[in-house]
C-alpha cells in the first residue's frame, strides 16, 4: 500500500518523535488520512501517533480544528494560512507535542491558474516553536500528488521533531 520510501520516512518520524518524547497528531484534507495511515502501517506506532483529523470540508476544518471561517473567504482552503491554522488547531485539540497538516488540490479537477492541480500546502506545528510551512506543486495524477504529499509531510515533521 505504501512505498518503501514512505515507510522509511514514517519510521524516521516515529523514531524522531520517540527520541524527543513527542506525541504526533495529523490534520489532513487532500490526503484523506494517508499520512496517519502510513505512520500506523509501522508496527509500534501507537506510542507516538496520538490522533488524526480528516477534515476534507471547510466546515470540518472549522468544527474540528478551529480554522477561522473567514480564512476560506479571504485566502481559500488551499493556502498557507489554512495549513498553518490546521496544524496549530490539531496541536491545540490533542495531547500531541507536534502536528502536521496538509491542504491541497490533488486533481484531476479543481485547479485554477492561481491554484493549479498539484498545489499543496504543508504545515508543521510544535509546542514552543514557530509553525513551519512548505508550498509544493506536485506533478502527476491524483494518486501521485497524494503520495508525494505524504512523503513531503513526513519529511517536514521529521525536521520539526529533531
Amino acid at each position: 500500500m505504501f512505498s518503501d520510501e514512505q515507510l522509511t520516512a514514517a519510521r524516521d518520524v516515529l523514531n524522531a518523535c520517540r527520541s524527543q518524547g513527542l506525541l504526533l497528531a495529523t490534520a489532513e484534507s487532500c490526503t484523506g488520512g494517508l499520512i496517519a495511515g502510513c505512520l500506523t502501517a509501522v508496527a509500534g506506532s501507537s506510542d507516538v501517533v496520538e490522533r488524526g483529523f480528516v477534515t476534507y470540508t471547510n466546515a470540518a476544518k472549522n468544527d474540528l480544528l478551529g480554522v477561522a471561517a473567514e480564512l476560506f473567504d479571504t485566502v481559500g482552503a488551499v493556502s498557507e494560512e489554512v495549513a498553518r491554522a490546521m496544524a496549530e488547531g490539531a496541536l491545540a485539540r490533542s495531547d500531541a507535542g507536534v502536528s502536521v497538516a496538509v491542504t491541497g488540490i490533488a486533481g484531476p479537477g479543481g485547479g485554477t491558474d492561481e491554484k493549479p492541480v498539484g498545489l499543496v500546502h504543508i504545515a508543521c506545528a510544535r509546542e514552543g516553536s514557530e509553525t513551519l510551512h512548505e508550498r509544493h506543486v506536485f506533478g502527476g495524477d491524483r494518486d501521485s500528488v497524494r503520495a508525494q504529499t505524504v512523503l513531503a509531510a513526513l519529511t517536514l515533521v521529521k525536521a520539526s521533531a529533531t
